[in-house]
Parts: C-alpha cells; sequence; structure tokens
C-alpha cells in the first residue's frame, strides 16, 4: 500500500513537471511565435492558446492527483484516473493528428504565404510578420525572390523586393534585385523543411506522453480500491 502510494505520488509530480514544460513552451509559442503562425491559412495561430489551456490543466490535476494519493482520497483517486483518461485520448488524437497532416500544416503555410504577399502593404500586421519570416529563416519569397515581382507590392515598386529579404542591410540592391544580395530560397521550402524534420519528434512525444498515462490509470485506480474502509467511514462487520 505505502510503495503504491509512493509511485502515484511520484508519477503525479512528473505529470505535474510535465504540464508546468507545456506552460512554458504555450507561452514561449504564444511570443515568439505568433506572428509566424499568423501567416498559416490553417488553424495553427490556436496552437499555443491550446497548449496554454492544457499546461495550467495538467498542473492543477497533477497537484490534485498527488493530495489525492497523499490523503488516500477514493474520489478524488478516481476523478484523477478519469482526468488521465481523458489526457490519455487527447494525446493519441494529437499525435496521430500530428502525423497525419503535417503535410496539409505545410500546405496551409504556403497558402497563407502567398495570401500575405498579396495583402503586403494594405496590412501592416502582415507586413510585419512576413518581413519578421524572412529574416528569421534567411528566406525571401514563397518558392523565391520572384515571387514579389509578380505581387501587388512589388508591381507599384517597380519590381522590387522587401529590404527583408537581403542578406544585408548595405549594399543590398532590390530593384531590379540583384539574387546574389538575396536570400535563395523560399520561405515555404523552409517552413515545410521545419515541419517535416520537426512534426515526427512532436508526434512522437504527445504518443509517448499519452501511453505514460496508462501507468498513473492503473496506480490511481488500484490506490482507490485499496483505500482502507475505514477512511470511507465504512463499518465493518465484526
Amino acid at each position: 500500500m505505502a510503495l503504491l502510494k509512493l509511485s502515484l505520488m511520484a508519477f503525479s509530480f512528473v505529470f505535474w513537471a510535465a504540464g508546468l514544460t507545456m506552460l512554458i513552451i504555450g507561452l514561449w509559442a504564444k511570443m515568439s511565435l505568433g506572428t509566424y503562425l499568423a501567416l498559416s491559412a490553417t488553424d495553427c495561430p490556436s496552437a499555443p492558446a491550446i497548449l496554454l489551456a492544457t499546461g495550467v490543466a495538467v498542473i492543477i490535476w497533477g497537484f490534485l492527483g498527488c493530495f489525492g494519493a497523499a490523503t488516500e482520497h477514493r474520489g478524488l483517486l478516481r476523478a484523477y484516473s478519469a482526468f488521465l483518461a481523458v489526457v490519455l485520448a487527447a494525446g493519441l488524437a494529437a499525435g496521430l493528428s500530428a502525423l497525419l497532416y503535417r503535410q496539409s500544416l505545410a500546405q496551409g503555410f504556403q497558402e497563407g504565404l502567398r495570401q500575405a504577399l498579396l495583402a503586403y502593404g494594405q496590412d501592416d500586421g502582415v507586413a510585419d510578420a512576413l518581413d519578421a519570416l524572412q529574416r528569421a529563416l534567411s528566406c525571401c519569397g514563397v518558392e523565391s525572390y520572384r515571387d514579389w515581382l509578380a505581387s501587388p507590392w512589388g508591381l507599384e515598386q517597380n519590381g522590387s523586393v522587401p529590404l527583408s529579404c537581403c542578406r544585408a542591410r548595405r549594399g543590398c540592391q532590390r530593384s531590379p534585385p540583384d539574387a546574389r544580395s538575396l536570400h535563395p530560397d523560399g520561405c515555404f521550402g523552409r517552413v515545410s523543411a521545419f515541419v517535416g524534420t520537426n512534426m515526427f519528434y512532436v508526434a512522437t512525444a504527445a504518443l509517448g506522453l499519452a501511453l505514460l498515462q496508462l501507468v498513473g490509470m492503473v496506480l490511481a485506480c488500484l490506490l482507490a480500491a485499496r483505500v482502507p474502509a475505514h477512511l470511507l467511514g465504512i463499518s465493518t462487520p465484526r
């Protein structure tokens, strides 16, 4: 009984730490990736909010699970087990979705980048996000710098490209553009490579975390079943 109790408390602490990690990643994604995710034509902008909400919920329930194990509260242990079952289902869904829809995610960025080029110069928020993306990833345009030449902004600027396409501010020829002074790769190729490389690891981590919940569910159910009768207010026959 004591070993089972300590095992569940240790698991709850790990679960709580995982929730704290998700909260930190969600805050980082909200602050650092918000402008980039806004360029996607998919529902990616909601991802940081989902991480934040999940992290807060896991932190709260991790504490309650540890408290339930310490006090041997059967109702709280059963509720904790039910929450772990929900996290298990959500983790499996998230992991499988990341594997199955990573190509759709990349295509959503491609469509979002094309829309951003059309809105450049008309929407300051989109322009700032696109400039930040081109600087951060050292890229220019969707497929190459030539995408800017056919864009409404590029036509208004007599076939120019934004300053964010330049490798260096000094000596950069933008109109007409000199390919030697510009970032050679398009942003879609960079984003697609990033998604393809990292999404598999994200999906694997989500699936692993989901399967880990099975351990917590078993421990919580076993401990709830072994709670002594006198702690439940049930009188045993003599």
